[in-house]
C-alpha cells in the first residue's frame, strides 16, 4: 500500500472532530447538528482509514430536534475516555445547552443527558486522577470576542465545583472557541479557535504548568491557518484535537472546506489529519510549517483499511444503515422497513422540505463531488398535494427535488428548484403508470437530473451547485454550518398523503 495518505480522511459533512485512543484503537466522532441520529462516532487502528460504529444519541430523550432551526441542534462534541468509560460532551443548542453522556462500549449503549449548564459552547472534559476539568466558549467583553473558561466538575453528580473563571481570552481574534486540554510532557496546552469557522479560523495555542492556568500564549500564534493561502486546495482549517501513538508522536483531527470555483463550498466542512512536531521549546505546530497538506506520510502504524459498504442499499434490513439520517426527530407513522418488505415507505407528512419540522425524508451526505445517486420508487400519488422524490437538501429553503406529482389528471416528473424559498419548476415528463428510477449526477459546479421512465431516460435539466454552498446560503440569511445531503422524501404540503411512496433501492456511487 502507498505510505502516504490522503485529505480529507473523512469526506463530506463531518466538521468539529474529536478524538481519543484506547490502546490500538482509535475512536473519532463529529457535530450533527439537526439531523437525528446524532453523532457519529467512527472507529480507525491506523488514524487513516475509519469505520463508523454508529451514532452516540440514539433516542429522542437523548437529542431532542422538535423545531430546531437548520444548523442548530448538536454542536461541536468532545470525546473522552477515562477510567473504562467513554465520556462525549457536547451542546444541543436552543434545548438542553452542554450536557454529556458515558457508555462502557463505544457502539452504546450511551446514557441519558446528564445536563451541565445551559452558558456556552463547545464543551471539553480533562480527566487527571480524580479531577475534571470542565472548559468551554463564553461570553467574553463583547460577543464576537468570547472568552475560554474552566471549573472542576464533579463527573458522578455532573455538579461544578466552584465558579466558573476565565483562564484563557485568546489573542485578540474573533470567535475564541472550541477549546481542547492536552497534557504534553510537564505543561498543559490549551488549543482553541479563532476568525470564526470560515476562511480566517485559525488555531492558537496557549500552555501552563498546570490544568487551571494560568496559560501564555505562543508568542507566534496562530499554530494553523489557511487565510494566508489562496492557492491552497483547502481553506478554513481549525477546530483541532490532538491524540498521541504508543511512539509517543502526536497527530491532529481538525475540520477544512475544499472551495470550488471560488469561495463556494457545498459539502460542507470535513475532517482532516495533519502531524504535529514540536519546536525547540516544546510548542506544537500543526501540519506542514502550519499548513495541512491534501497528502503526507502516514502515521508510524500498521495499515488497517476497511471494507467499503455496497454501494447498493436494497432495504433488506429492519433497520437503516448507518449512513441515512432523518431530519429532526423521526415519527413512526412516517416511515417503514416493514410495511412492504424489501422496500423504504414513506408516507408524505403535511410538513415539507422547507418547513422547521420533523419530515417524512432521510438523508445521507454527499461525501465526493462527483457521484451519481438513483433510487427505483413506486409512487401512485392520487392528490395534487401528494409529491415523493429524490432530493438535495442543504437546508429549508435551499433544495432540488426530482418529484413524482399528481399535475392535471396524469402522474410526471418534476425537476423542481428551491432556492431562498421561491420554488420553481425546471423541468418535467409524463410518466405514465409504474415504478420509476430517479437519478442525479453531480460534478463539481452541476447537479445532473434524470428519470428511468418505462426504460427511456429522460433529461430534467442542470442545477448549478453554488446556490447550496455554505458562503451562499449564509449571505442571504442565519450562517450555514452543514453540507449537502442526498435523500429520499414524501410530503403531502399541508395534508397527510393517503398513498405510500415506495422506494426500492438506493445506490451511490463516488468517485475520488
Amino acid at each position: 500500500m502507498s505510505n502516504r495518505y490522503q485529505n480529507p480522511i473523512l469526506p463530506g459533512f463531518y466538521p468539529d472532530p474529536s478524538v481519543c485512543r484506547v490502546g490500538d484503537d482509535f475512536y473519532l466522532v463529529t457535530s450533527s447538528f439537526e439531523y437525528f441520529p446524532g453523532v457519529p462516532i467512527f472507529h480507525s487502528r491506523d488514524l487513516v482509514h475509519w469505520k463508523q460504529l454508529g451514532h452516540v444519541l440514539t433516542r429522542k430523550r437523548q437529542l431532542d430536534l422538535e423545531l430546531a432551526p437548520s444548523s442548530c441542534g448538536i454542536y461541536a462534541p468532545t470525546l473522552r475516555y477515562a477510567k473504562g468509560r467513554f465520556y462525549l460532551v457536547t451542546t444541543n443548542i436552543g434545548r438542553i445547552g452542554n450536557f454529556f453522556v458515558t457508555a462502557r462500549r463505544p457502539e452504546g449503549p450511551w446514557s441519558d443527558p446528564i445536563p451541565i449548564d445551559q452558558q456556552g459552547i463547545d464543551p471539553s472534559l480533562y480527566f487527571e486522577g480524580d479531577d475534571v476539568y470542565y472548559t468551554r466558549n463564553a461570553t467574553g467583553h463583547d460577543f464576537e470576542h468570547p472568552v475560554i473558561k474552566q471549573a472542576k466538575i464533579d463527573i458522578a453528580t455532573s455538579k461544578l465545583i466552584g465558579s466558573l473563571r476565565t483562564v484563557w481570552k485568546g489573542t485578540g481574534g474573533e470567535w475564541t472557541e472550541g477549546p481542547h486540554l492536552h497534557k504534553i510532557g510537564d505543561w498543559y496546552y490549551l488549543l482553541t479557535a479563532e476568525g470564526g469557522t470560515s476562511y480566517d479560523h485559525s488555531i492558537v495555542i496557549a500552555r501552563s504548568r498546570k490544568p487551571s492556568g494560568p496559560f501564555k500564549g505562543y508568542p507566534y500564534n496562530p499554530v494553523l491557518t489557511h487565510n494566508d493561502k489562496p492557492r491552497s486546495p483547502i481553506h478554513a482549517v481549525g477546530h483541532v484535537d490532538l491524540v498521541e501513538l504508543k511512539d509517543g508522536s502526536w497527530w491532529a483531527v481538525l475540520l477544512g472546506i475544499r472551495p470550488k470555483y471560488g469561495r463556494f463550498h457545498h459539502l460542507g466542512r470535513e475532517t482532516f489529519l495533519a502531524p504535529v512536531t514540536f519546536t525547540r521549546d516544546g510548542w506544537p505546530l500543526i501540519g506542514h510549517h502550519g499548513t495541512v497538506p491534501i497528502s503526507y506520510a502516514k502515521p508510524a502504524l500498521r495499515d488497517h483499511p476497511w471494507d467499503n459498504p455496497p454501494a447498493r442499499d436494497d432495504f433488506d434490513e429492519h433497520t437503516l444503515g448507518l449512513d441515512w439520517q432523518f431530519i429532526r426527530n423521526p415519527r413512526a407513522r412516517d416511515w417503514s422497513l416493514n410495511a412492504r418488505p424489501g422496500h423504504l415507505r414513506l408516507i408524505g407528512a403535511a410538513s415539507t422540505l422547507d418547513d422547521v419540522q420533523s419530515q417524512s425524508a432521510v438523508v445521507q451526505r454527499q461525501r465526493h463531488f462527483d457521484v451519481r445517486c438513483r433510487t427505483k420508487v413506486d409512487f401512485e400519488p392520487s392528490r395534487a398535494h401528494e409529491e415523493a422524490g429524490l432530493f438535495v437538501r442543504a437546508r429549508e429553503g435551499f433544495h432540488y427535488d426530482l418529484a413524482l406529482r399528481h399535475v392535471n389528471g396524469a402522474r410526471q416528473v418534476q425537476l423542481v428548484s428551491t432556492i431562498e424559498g421561491t420554488r420553481v419548476t425546471v423541468g418535467s415528463q409524463s410518466a405514465g403508470q409504474g415504478p420509476v428510477v430517479l437519478d442525479v449526477e453531480a460534478c463539481a459546479r452541476y447537479y445532473t437530473f434524470s428519470a428511468v421512465i418505462r426504460g427511456r431516460r429522460r433529461a430534467l435539466g442542470a442545477l448549478p451547485t453554488r446556490p447550496l454552498s455554505s458562503e451562499y446560503i449564509s449571505k442571504r440569511g442565519p450562517m450555514h454550518f452543514t453540507g449537502a445531503m442526498i435523500g429520499l422524501y414524501a410530503t403531502g404540503h399541508g395534508q397527510r398523503s393517503r398513498s405510500p411512496a415506495d422506494f426500492d433501492w438506493f445506490e451511490y456511487i463516488g468517485s475520488p
